[in-house]
């Protein structure tokens, strides 16, 4: 018996598994093309206000690109100059992390009775197999260096040819919906800009925070672990228990005692109270709420596809996907349904200082 409503089940079921197929397969075209698209929405106001100067689209462009590699050089710099200052203290580090392993091999031992020979046995067999770590290293490097020139390129493309795109995409509307097409494209632009825009200022703030936070506990280096902790944050839930993690780790192998560990531990949960109510309001604003049912399920999904490429622009491909469905009328229950019911208030000072912010 034929059934109309069965048939548009199957039909949606073989139509998402060949789109996440397709998403996993072209991964080497996709992510730096993603990666290129979205750094180019935050360096277009730039971009913008230096063609308005009177210099030409393609100047301006590079001068854009240019400047984005120079912040980039900078962070990068500073945390070559931290990682050579942990290097000096690296075999006293060493050494006390080796004292740590042995203690919690000994307590593994006595509580579980799983002897110090078996557990060095399953370690090594969770080990990869195999040689070539140095060709493989090396082929890393290069299409790592591959994909970054193919993103500058995309980039300035993107850039470039913005009217051309732009027109292209209003050609594919029917002419009665041109003029409503125009403006969710530009509010969609103007909001993810906000939105990403945002996202690296609090980014920044929290490196200052956690810079502070450490630096007042203790750490050593603790210039590099705020950048560390800071930049996870990209990666909701998992990226923030990671650095701080870390943290904690390195102030046991700097040979913190337990009020150290406690003072990174209090500093993690001050930032976090401090970003969730303060620093995201203020910076971010509430142009973008999504729950954490589909933050969860948009990091395990963007790591499956592309790996750790992957868990860093899932959200704020979500999050630019929910600009999108809001600003058009068949897809707002699915915007609300990635949504929240109850969007972040924001007091009438956060609107002051946020103008601040705005570039």
């Amino acid at each position: 018996m034929h059934n109309p409503s069965l048939n548009r089940s199957a039909n949606f079921l073989i139509f998402l598994f060949l789109v996440f197929a397709g998403l996993y397969f072209a991964r080497p075209f996709l992510i730096p093309f993603t990666l290129a698209a979205i750094i180019s929405m935050l360096l277009l106001p730039l971009s913008k206000r230096i063609e308005s100067r009177g210099l030409s689209r393609p100047f301006a462009a590079g001068i854009s690109l240019l400047m984005l590699l120079l912040v980039v050089s900078g962070i990068i710099a500073l945390l070559v100059w931290q990682i050579s200052g942990i290097a000096k203290d690296f075999s006293e580090m060493q050494q006390k992390l080796s004292e740590l392993l042995h203690q919690i091999q000994r307590l593994l031992h006595n509580k579980l009775g799983i002897t110090e020979a078996e557990q060095k046995k399953f370690l090594e067999s969770s080990q990869p197999k195999g040689g070539g770590g140095m060709t493989k290293l090396l082929s890393n490097t290069l299409g790592m260096m591959v994909n970054l020139v193919l993103v500058l390129v995309y980039t300035f493309i993107f850039i470039y040819f913005r009217s051309h795109l732009k027109k292209f995409i209003l050609k594919l509307v029917p002419a009665e919906n041109l003029s409503r097409a125009e403006k969710v494209l530009h509010d969609t632009t103007q909001v993810s800009y906000k939105y990403l825009s945002g996202m690296a200022t609090m980014i920044v703030m929290l490196w200052i925070l956690y810079g502070i936070g450490f630096s007042a506990v203790g750490i050593k280096n603790a210039l590099f672990f705020a950048v560390l902790c800071g930049t996870l944050e990209i990666v909701p839930f998992v990226g923030n228990l990671t650095g701080t993690s870390i943290t904690v780790l390195m102030a046991v192998t700097q040979g913190g005692g337990g009020g150290m560990i406690i003072g990174v531990v209090a500093i993690y949960l001050l930032v976090q109270f401090i970003q969730s109510y303060i620093i995201e309001p203020m910076v971010v604003g509430a142009e973008v709420n999504i729950n954490p049912l589909f933050t969860i399920i948009a990091l395990v999904v963007g790591e499956l596809l592309w790996g750790i490429a992957g868990l860093v622009l899932a959200i704020p491909l979500l999050g630019m996907l929910k600009i999108i469905c809001d600003n058009i009328e068949p897809l707002k229950p699915y915007g609300y349904l990635i949504g929240e019911d109850k969007p972040k208030r924001e007091s009438p000072w956060i609107d002051k200082v946020k103008a601040f912010f705005k570039f």
